[in-house]
């Protein structure tokens, strides 16, 4: 009887300490972004509204969606500690009008604010916090992009927008930024020794990708199709790309996914572009890039912590 009891007492102990590592893990943040938390309540709202799926979801998946989602709302937070620093203040009594034309909104679906909160996982607080953040954006952006500022990206961005295409091939090796400075450059000696070797015909790149990639695209010979300027690849990537002629073979190439080299295998011309007709879409392509180069900046000079499983 009393190794019954035991057992009864110790199986009870561990059921404990399993419900309260499950509370701590539900109370613990998702992200801290310079001491404010985003917290799981809040990623699981962003992956509900993106729907239901057609297929049941994988626990790989489920755990993959939660990662972007949280990607998505640390950037919004980035943005919004970003904008307090840069952006000019912001009258309360505009935000008052911008809460009330969404109360308006959803009146007019013969729904209220709250039902609004309800659904997008928000509350008043964080409403007119984004509320401020947009106003201040759009008070930036009219400081700092003129009509000259535009037509220069769309210049700089004429393969782009005249939707040039790319063919290319690849050979990846995959580095980490936790793996040691002289193991990186190991990798990179290995993989400008191979780029010597296929400028001297040694060895076909098709063969070489098959060989060394470490790419899902490797029993392919690396190729990966073809791709536009912008929005699909790594922008080095794409501007390596864009630079080489049909058959060459880029140097090195770094991106946060790996070392590469690049060939390009066809290009496809496109179609000359007026940049009077598309002038509203260019200036928002710019201000978006823009808008993501300064996130990423600031947030080399804050403390992000990702606490996501």
């Amino acid at each position: 009887m009393r190794t019954t009891i035991c057992m009864l007492s110790s199986a009870a102990i561990l059921v404990a300490l399993a419900a309260s590592a499950k509370a701590q893990s539900a109370a613990q943040p998702a992200a801290v972004v310079d001491g404010s938390a985003i917290t799981m309540a809040e990623v699981e709202a962003v992956v509900k509204q993106a729907g239901p799926t057609a297929t049941p979801l994988t626990e790989a998946q489920r755990r993959q969606m939660r990662r972007d989602a949280l990607d998505v709302l640390v950037n919004d937070m980035l943005f919004q500690q970003m904008m307090r620093r840069i952006g000019a203040r912001i009258d309360v009594a505009e935000v008052d009008k911008r809460v009330a034309e969404v109360a308006e909104s959803m009146r007019k679906q013969g729904k209220t604010l709250q039902d609004f909160f309800r659904e997008s996982g928000q509350n008043e607080a964080q409403l007119r916090s984004e509320i401020v953040t947009m106003l201040q954006w759009a008070g930036y952006v009219k400081d700092h992009f003129s009509d000259a500022d535009v037509k220069k990206y769309y210049e700089e961005n004429r393969d782009f927008f005249d939707r040039v295409a790319v063919r290319a091939s690849h050979i990846v090796m995959r580095i980490s930024p936790a793996v040691p400075e002289a193991e990186q450059q190991a990798t990179r000696a290995k993989l400008e020794a191979l780029r010597l070797d296929l400028l001297a015909g040694k060895i076909d790149f098709v063969d070489a990708a098959r060989k060394y990639s470490q790419d899902t695209t490797a029993p392919n010979g690396g190729d990966i199709g073809y791709f536009p300027r912008k929005l699909v690849v790594d922008e080095n990537y794409a501007r390596t790309a864009y630079s080489l002629k049909v058959g060459e073979i880029s140097p090195v190439v770094q991106t946060e996914f790996g070392l590469y080299l690049i060939k390009v295998t066809d290009r496809k011309p496109g179609q000359p572009s007026d940049f009077a007709q598309i002038k509203d879409a260019v200036k928002e392509l710019c201000v978006e890039e823009a808008r993501m180069s300064l996130i990423a900046q600031y947030r080399k000079v804050v403390k992000v912590e990702i606490n996501l499983p």
